[in-house]
């Protein structure tokens, strides 16, 4: 009697957990690739037989990078970034943006960057903590939040955004915020007072002598010795400091900002064998992407904006309308991306980004087109690798027949806040980025700024003739800057000329 009972209840129990839980086997299983999978089936999709490979970074390879200036202009002409497809001139800031911006967006999401699918599901944020913290000398509140990506249609991916929030706590009026592309992290975690944890060490060597009495004898010998040491976190505002500024979260706190550090990894693993996992992996079911879906830049920006939408809804104490996107590298990358596509940012520090973000496609000057076909193709849109194809089905193509260009993306942020900034190769912000071919693009961008009523660098827009500034000397006078620091592959030498332009900037378009 007593095994029938058992079995009754097993069979209940089983029971009500399927009708709770999706049968798995309704779904279709994950595809499991390795990148070199992964980039051949798209190759196969396109018609692709070879690729050009990319340049070697090493100079002494024979494949090695271009660094001639005297070769570094093949196709010296840019697509003309106020002349329609049709080739008529864009005059007015209504064709602008009824017209011509729709033609550069529809280029981008097609050929480079991919299309955000219709389809994402919803983000719902959760605070996980709470907490009162110190920023240097501020008291800040502190927050730890998680976006859990709705995956009722396909349980079998798990999408939770990771990001750290972190506002001045005595702020008298909303505040402006830079999101930046980092890992999650409390700033200072607060810890018990030195009582309280005292008391919980005495609390813990009691539940310990008593669980294992040959303890005694050991807490005995070392009296001194806590279970719970006393943890300190962040930068000791009494340490002698070296030469440079504080990190930039300091000096956004100090200079009465908020500041976000949203986890990219969280969004979309930084490899192409994760395209099939994260929220590319979770739109598309575990299957591969087509040529035309988003990339894992598209993916960051795309999580960037939904954590814009987070602070819109949730958070009083920032200024959504003055939220800026801040990145290096391959997160400068995305950084630039996000401004480009989501028009709430207000602004954006971009920072060493490279081919793939402020670099011209058409300059041969380190990193090329064909780096990114390579290695790294799962940044962008499957289209993209058309662009490095040696033999396919459609012939070849190169740089010169992709339809838009980096100066391009750059003017699709007009007319906002825009701060492109370099270091120099002698400290590590290597030749390969193509600081000259950012700032002819950046140059180049600068006419729709000026369509569009606000200061651009402040010099003509002939990118062919225009010379870069001297390192340390900013354009910092308009909506579009400039500035080439004098350290290496990183944006911390300009954060605090971005702190003061971007005030400037907001306080005189508040005025107007």
């Amino acid at each position: 009697m007593k095994k029938i009972v058992v079995f009754l209840f097993l069979c209940f129990f089983n029971r009500m957990m399927a009708q709770q839980q999706p049968a798995v086997n309704q779904y279709p299983m994950p595809v499991t690739f390795t990148a070199e999978q992964d980039h051949e089936q798209m190759m196969k999709q396109l018609g692709i037989k070879a690729l050009r490979p990319g340049p070697s970074g090493d100079e002494k390879s024979p494949n090695h990078a271009n660094y001639d200036e005297a070769l570094a202009n093949p196709y010296p002409n840019l697509p003309a970034v106020l002349t329609f497809k049709n080739g008529k001139p864009v005059t007015t800031p209504g064709q602008w943006w009824k017209q011509r911006r729709p033609e550069l967006v529809e280029d981008f999401e097609r050929e480079v960057y991919g299309r955000i699918p219709q389809n994402v599901p919803k983000v719902t944020w959760q605070t996980k903590v709470t907490d009162k913290e110190f920023v240097g000398f501020t008291p800040v509140i502190a927050k730890q939040l998680i976006g859990r990506v709705n995956n009722s249609a396909y349980p079998l991916i798990n999408v939770n955004i990771q990001m750290t929030l972190v506002v001045p706590a005595n702020a008298k009026k909303p505040v402006p915020l830079l999101m930046m592309f980092a890992p999650s992290a409390l700033p200072a975690p607060a810890q018990p007072p030195k009582e309280d944890l005292e008391a919980i060490n005495n609390a813990l060597k009691e539940i310990l002598i008593k669980a294992h009495p040959e303890l005694k004898e050991v807490f005995d010998h070392y009296p001194a010795y806590n279970s719970i040491a006393a943890q300190s976190y962040g930068v000791n505002p009494f340490a002698p400091r070296g030469p440079g500024d504080p990190p930039a979260a300091q000096q956004l706190i100090a200079g009465g900002w908020g500041y976000i550090l949203i986890d990219p990894n969280s969004i979309q693993a930084d490899n192409a064998a994760g395209l099939t996992r994260g929220i590319i992996g979770l739109v598309n079911k575990g299957q591969p992407r087509k040529p035309e879906d988003w990339g894992t830049l598209r993916a960051w920006a795309w999580g960037a904006a939904r954590a814009l939408d987070y602070l819109e809804a949730s958070e009083p104490m920032i200024d959504a309308r003055h939220v800026g996107i801040e990145g290096v590298s391959r997160y400068g990358k995305a950084a630039l991306v996000t401004m480009a596509f989501e028009p709430r940012f207000a602004m954006g520090l971009i920072g060493s980004s490279g081919e793939g973000g402020a670099k011209l496609h058409r300059r041969n000057f380190g990193e090329a087109v064909e780096s990114l076909t390579g290695g790294e193709y799962y940044w962008m849109a499957g289209n993209f690798l058309k662009y490095g194809a040696a033999d396919a089905t459609f012939g070849s193509k190169t740089a010169n027949d992709i339809p838009v260009d980096a100066h391009e993306l750059i003017a699709l942020c007009a007319p906002r806040l825009t701060f492109i900034s370099y270091g120099v190769p002698e400290q590590g912000d290597a030749k390969w980025l193509d600081q000259q071919g950012s700032y002819m693009a950046t140059v180049a961008a600068g006419s729709v700024f000026k369509l569009l009523g606000v200061k651009d660098l402040g010099v003509s827009n002939n990118y062919q003739t225009e010379k870069m500034p001297p390192v340390n000397t900013g354009l910092l006078d308009g909506h579009l800057a400039w500035r080439q620091h004098d350290g290496g592959h990183t944006d911390a030498p300009n954060v605090k000329y971005f702190i003061k332009w971007a005030n400037d900037m907001m306080a005189s378009d508040s005025k107007k």
